[in-house]
């Protein structure tokens, strides 16, 4: 099976990527993007010295590489931070290596090197203080031994982050994929696209694949058809078997991607059945929102070893944390942001109101990526000086759990000089 798994991407490259258009923007994404591994993996504190005096860099292993958009990402934003980093991909694929390693020369990057093989078998690497390991572990033969091996190559005090199918958002793609089955099995490859083009152009109206609106890969290009529905070995979990899975091998989950889609209370409208949420746990509220939602195509989350998930998540209370910004132009919607007034977002096809305290515009036209929430509440009290510090936490407490919850507000130290470690 291993074999089919290397001629797929070695004859349909997944995703689809050209690096001359690595001129043009950098594709970014979750997980691995450098902000959020430093919020949900390292407390925030990555940049801090401490952790990079020792003898070798900050290292990172993406397990499974593809075409190479996390790998480009991160050691692109290592880069930019001045982090001395190590950074190795690592896949099955000639053609996806090949395709990545054109992408970093375009960039110029050097912080990147590139291997050839299988996460199943990590022997000579070394250990890692971040694994990323996205859209893998869902097309192994077991899981599990995948999760294990990354565990196994997993330095102390580090974290993984990964992303795997979801059962319920991935309605209609199943059946689909057996009905190929009976009419493709056993052609080439080349046959296997065309029958399935053919066989989408025909669908009924009432196909569940055809009525979801949140499965697209097919519509993208053909490594994205045959990825979504000719994949020789593909399974999806529910937040319970993605939790379980990760328990049992020795990890636990400190945040699902984006976090407010996780929160049921952002589903459910009658005070009466809010109130049944009260007393769930993490997981049980995670797995009623996606039951509710329908629109969990896939689940990103990071993971840490049970001893370390108490601190692994940066916490807004900390005056020495600085504010980042994701995607997130907060100067802008500040000038147009009146006091006490929210913003409209989308919540995997759901559209909210993220209610914004009163002080929201003056705190997002100061967060620059270097400004600290204590700093923040300065600036703020010299313009306000009726300001409590009580009030202004308050405040900023409550948009924090707005903004972050759509992965938008994440938190870090200040950084140092790092680019002569």
């Amino acid at each position: 099976m291993t074999d089919r798994l290397r001629a797929q991407y070695e004859a349909f490259p997944y995703p689809a990527r050209d690096p001359r258009d690595e001129a043009k923007r950098l594709i970014t994404g979750s997980p691995g993007h450098l902000d959020e591994v430093n919020h949900h993996v390292f407390g925030g504190r990555l940049f801090e010295r401490g952790l990079f005096e020792r003898d070798k860099p900050f290292r990172v292993l993406f397990a499974g590489g593809g075409t190479g958009d996390g790998t480009i990402m991160l050691a692109q934003q290592l880069a930019d931070a001045g982090l001395a980093a190590e950074v190795t991909y690592l896949d099955l694929s000639d053609a996806s290596r090949a395709i990545a390693e054109r992408r970093a020369e375009a960039r110029g990057l050097t912080n990147i090197r590139f291997l050839g093989g299988s996460l199943l078998d990590l022997t000579g690497l070394g250990s890692f203080d971040y694994i990323d390991c996205c859209g893998v572990l869902h097309h192994l033969e077991d899981p599990a031994a995948g999760l294990r091996s990354l565990l196994a190559a997993l330095e102390p005090g580090g974290g993984i982050g990964i992303m795997v199918y979801g059962t319920l958002g991935r309605t209609g793609v199943y059946p689909l994929q057996d009905a190929l089955r009976t009419l493709a099995d056993g052609l080439p490859d080349g046959e296997r696209v065309d029958i399935a083009k053919r066989l989408l152009k025909t669908l009924p109206a009432t196909n569940w694949l055809k009525r979801n609106p949140f499965i697209d890969d097919h519509q993208q290009s053909d490594a994205g058809l045959f990825d979504l529905l000719l994949h020789s070995r593909d399974r999806a979990y529910t937040v319970p078997e993605l939790a379980e899975l990760v328990s049992g091998c020795g990890l636990a989950i400190t945040t699902f991607i984006e976090p407010a889609r996780y929160d049921p209370a952002r589903l459910i409208a009658d005070p009466r059945v809010l109130r049944r949420l009260e007393g769930l746990d993490p997981i049980a509220r995670a797995a009623l929102a996606e039951q509710l939602s329908g629109s969990m195509a896939k689940h990103v989350a990071y993971l840490v070893r049970p001893e370390d998930a108490a601190t692994a998540v940066a916490r807004p209370d900390d005056l020495e944390m600085a504010p980042v910004l994701r995607d997130f132009d907060g100067a802008a919607i500040a000038r147009g942001l009146k006091p006490g007034a929210g913003l409209r977002a989308d919540l995997g096809g759901v559209p909210i109101n993220l209610a914004l305290p009163r002080l929201a515009g003056p705190m997002l036209a100061r967060i620059d990526g270097r400004i600290t929430v204590g700093r923040l509440f300065e600036e703020l009290a010299q313009v306000d000086r009726g300001l409590t510090h009580a009030a202004f936490m308050a405040q900023f407490q409550d948009m924090y759990a707005a903004l972050n919850g759509m992965n938008k507000l994440l938190l870090r130290r200040q950084q140092g000089d790092l680019s002569k470690r």
